[in-house]
């Protein structure tokens, strides 16, 4: 029973402690760019046996230095709901469910541009129940400590885009030799098709699927609502 007890106070504390942890670094990420992040860590940790010679090309710019065409086409492909919601779009999460229910397998998520990035900065690629309620609770403390700008502004330049490569500016500069805000709005909607599959599109560069979804993404920027600006 002491054993039992012992076990369970520990767990406690360490679930304390690392959203202590998790709340301190939120507030640093405010006005500061993360050094790297949970996924990038595990991820080169990953390649340094299958590909040594990848290094990390993870580059950080202004939120005001990414194309808007590139803004668009995330929300347009990842998250249309983004400028309204509060970090869960259950909308989405309703219909994700009852896509997967109808096809027998999980092949959609649902989650939104503020859940992946809770679970890029903090988590691991993991699928267990705990891991989805640390991701809901991290996702919860980024919508209260900053605003929709700062938010994407993180998301845009810590995702992945190639073995490697983080950020719109990386990906701009590795995928088509000019910054991120140079993109044109054909780039920006290839760039946003590759974000689900990043590295299996560097492997495959002739896949059809990616010219399809870029398209799809490209009729639908002109509806994307960025979040409103916040001097």
């Amino acid at each position: 029973m002491k054993l039992i007890r012992w076990s369970l106070s520990f767990f406690v504390m360490c679930f304390v402690l690392f959203n202590v942890y998790v709340y301190g670094s939120l507030l640093t990420y405010r006005a500061i760019a993360p050094h790297r992040t949970m996924f990038m860590v595990l991820r080169m940790h990953e390649l340094a046996d299958s590909r040594p010679e990848v290094r990390l090309n993870y580059q950080w710019v202004s939120y005001y230095r990414i194309s808007p065409n590139l803004k668009k086409a995330l929300i347009a492909s990842e998250d249309s709901r983004f400028a309204e919601h509060d970090g869960f779009d259950w909308n989405g999460i309703r219909t994700a469910i009852k896509k997967n229910q109808r096809q027998g397998k999980v092949s959609v998520g649902g989650s939104t541009i503020s859940q992946q990035l809770a679970k890029n900065l903090f988590l691991s690629e993991s699928r267990h129940y705990w891991r989805k309620a640390e991701e809901a609770l991290i996702t919860s403390m980024l919508e209260a400590t900053m605003n929709k700008d700062r938010i994407f502004a993180l998301y845009l330049n810590v995702i992945e885009w190639g073995y490697g490569v983080y950020g719109a500016e990386a990906a701009s500069q590795t995928l088509y030799g000019r910054s991120a805000m140079q993109l044109s709005a054909q780039q920006a909607a290839k760039l946003a098709a590759r974000v689900p599959r990043p590295l299996y599109y560097i492997d495959h560069p002739r896949d059809k699927e990616i010219r399809r979804k870029a398209n799809i993404i490209l009729r639908r920027m002109g509806s994307a609502q960025l979040p409103e600006k916040n001097d």
